[in-house]
Order: structure tokens, then C-alpha cells, then sequence
């Protein structure tokens, strides 16, 4: 998969009076490599008909479209790839169905799961969630930045750091090992939500001059 910094997630609950398509563009526009579509309660049809209007949007501006959880939807809509967590179903058999060419990701919380979606193929990997964070419901407790780093040492795939990551604390994940970042508030919530991608991207290259 083509690499990225920027990922961001789809959380409509955080931006009332904002249309979804309108708050991701501009995400995009701020410098977004990956969006995904994250929605665990509207039926498949409402799912599919946003899953088809990013899909259009993420394509006019080159960025990567990603559906979680869907694969239905994902290959329905012509996105890049899907996104599973540990509890959906097994990478192995995902790829049996959506083929070789699409991109899949996989959440994970431990090294333990790191290393076996490396060993089984994984495109990418989530790492988190890295603080406390209220963008799920569901969620673990905070995985911290010592995971971070343990997947920064070990791990050769593309990872992403996600989970409660603001602009205020985004450099002890980056100075942890990260260096693919994944934001939903923090940018879909924002007044201003290209100047918040762009200041993460500022950060992230701040750490790449540092490191030449």
C-alpha cells in the first residue's frame, strides 16, 4: 500500500450541523492520506449510501478510502480497503474474500496481536488505543506509549498510532516511535479541521528533520 501520515476516522458525533462529506473533505484538503468510514449504528444501506459518496470524494483527491468492520460495503462501494478488530473476522479468511489487491488493517492492543497480523499478512496495523479516549464505546483501557514503542522496535508494517491523540500530546507518540498518526475528535470536531491536520503533519515533520 502506497504510504501515509494522516489517517483519519469518520466520527459524525462530533461535528452536529456538519455534513459527514463536508467534514472529510476537509480533512483531505488539510492532508489526510486515509479516511475511513466508521459507523456501528446505521443500517447497511445508510452505511453503503456514505461509503459511496467518500468513496467518490476520497477518489477526486487521491486519498485512501478504508470501510470498518463492512466488508460487503467496502467492496460494494470500490473502497481500498477494509478495517477489522480482533473480534471480527479472522484476516486469513477476509483475504480469501476481498483478494490480494485491497488493503487490510487490523486493530490490535498487544504485541502479541502485532506480531501475528504481521505474520498473517496485515497491510497496516492500529496501535492503541494509546490514551483514554471517548471515541468508542467499547474501548480498552489505554494501551499507553510503551506499546507504541515496543511496535516501533519490532514490528516492520506500516502501524498508526491512534486513540485520545490531541495536538498537545501527539509528541510523546511520535517520540515513542510513531510515525503515522490517526486522529477522530480532535480533526472532525475542530472549528478549524485543516489548520488541526496540517499541525499534525507539522509535528510529524519536525521529527523527520530531526531525524536527518
Amino acid at each position: 500500500m502506497k504510504d501515509f501520515r494522516l489517517y483519519t476516522i469518520t466520527g459524525e458525533e462530533f461535528h452536529s450541523g456538519r455534513s459527514m462529506l463536508e467534514v472529510m473533505e476537509e480533512a483531505v484538503k488539510g492532508g489526510s492520506d486515509i479516511i475511513q468510514l466508521r459507523d456501528k449504528f446505521s443500517s447497511k444501506k445508510e452505511v453503503f449510501e456514505k461509503a459511496k459518496k467518500l468513496r467518490e470524494m476520497t477518489a477526486r483527491y487521491g486519498a485512501a478510502f478504508i470501510v470498518n468492520d463492512h466488508i460487503d460495503v467496502a467492496l460494494a462501494a470500490g473502497a481500498d480497503g477494509i478495517h477489522l478488530g480482533q473480534d471480527d473476522l479472522p484476516l486469513s479468511e477476509a483475504r480469501k474474500i476481498v483478494g490480494e489487491d485491497m488493503i487490510i488493517g487490523i486493530s490490535t492492543h498487544a504485541i502479541e496481536e502485532a506480531r501475528e497480523a504481521e505474520r498473517n499478512g496485515a497491510d497496516y496495523i492500529g496501535v492503541g488505543p494509546v490514551f483514554a479516549t471517548k471515541s468508542k464505546v467499547d474501548v480498552i483501557d489505554p494501551v499507553t506509549t510503551s506499546y507504541v514503542k515496543q511496535v516501533a522496535d519490532e514490528i516492520t508494517i506500516p502501524f498508526v498510532a491512534i486513540g485520545g491523540i490531541k495536538l498537545h500530546n501527539v509528541d510523546q507518540v511520535i517520540d515513542a516511535g510513531a510515525d503515522r498518526i490517526c486522529a477522530i475528535s480532535e480533526i472532525v470536531g475542530s472549528t478549524d479541521i485543516q489548520g488541526t491536520c496540517q499541525g499534525f503533519l507539522d509535528k510529524l515533520d519536525a521529527k523527520r528533520r530531526i531525524e536527518k
